[in-house]
C-alpha cells in the first residue's frame, strides 16, 4: 500500500451494547489518510494492501443505508473515492465522516450505516483471513446467538494495512485483556 512514512495512529471509538445491537469490547479503529497518493486504482491498492495482510473475501460498492453488524467476522473498509457520514454504534452512537484514503477497522457486532455520501463514495471491504460475513439488523431474535459469535472471534494476526507492525492487534489485545 502505498502510506506514509509513518505508521498511522488511529482513532479509536468505543461502542456498548445499547439493547439493539450488541457493540464490542474492541474499539473501532480509523486510520485517516492511508494512501497518501493520487493514484488513479487506489481501490486496487486497498485490494493489494488488504491481500497481504490476509484481509480478503474482498469487494468493492458503499455502505448500506441501514444500520447493520456483522457477527461472523471483524470488517475492514477503505474508502477508495469520494466521502461518506457514517452512523456508528446505532442510532444513539457517533457519527463520523471518512474520505478517500481513510481506512474503518470495524470490530463484529459495532452497527454502521451510511447517512449520506458524496456521489462517488466508493469503499473497498474486507475481511481477516477472508472470513465469510453475515448481515445482521437488530432484529428480534439475532440475540443471543450473534453475541457467542462475537464473543468466539479470534483478534486477527495482521493489522489489514500495516501488517504485524500496525497497531491493532496491540490495541485489541488490551482490550480484551
Amino acid at each position: 500500500m502505498v502510506e506514509k512514512q509513518a505508521i498511522v495512529k488511529p482513532e479509536q471509538f468505543m461502542f456498548k451494547d445499547d439493547g439493539v445491537y450488541p457493540g464490542s469490547i474492541l474499539p473501532l479503529l480509523l486510520y485517516r489518510a492511508v494512501i497518501t497518493t493520487e493514484a488513479e486504482n487506489r481501490a486496487s491498492i486497498f485490494e493489494r494492501g488488504f491481500a497481504r495482510n490476509g484481509w480478503c473475501n474482498s469487494w468493492r460498492n458503499g455502505v448500506y443505508s441501514f444500520a447493520h453488524y456483522h457477527s461472523t467476522s471483524h470488517e475492514a473498509l477503505g474508502v477508495f473515492h469520494g466521502s461518506a457520514k457514517l452512523r456508528l454504534g446505532g442510532g444513539h452512537g457517533h457519527t463520523v465522516e471518512i474520505r478517500s484514503g481513510d481506512v474503518i477497522l470495524i470490530p463484529a457486532g459495532i452497527a454502521h450505516q451510511n447517512i449520506g455520501a458524496s456521489p462517488d463514495f466508493g469503499v473497498v471491504g474486507a475481511y481477516p483471513d477472508g472470513r465469510q460475513w453475515d448481515l445482521l439488523r437488530g432484529l428480534p431474535g439475532e440475540r443471543p446467538k450473534s453475541d457467542r459469535t462475537i464473543a468466539g472471534l479470534p483478534i486477527p494476526d495482521y493489522d489489514p494495512i500495516y501488517g504485524a507492525e500496525g497497531p491493532m492487534r496491540e490495541i485489541w489485545t488490551a482490550a480484551r485483556s
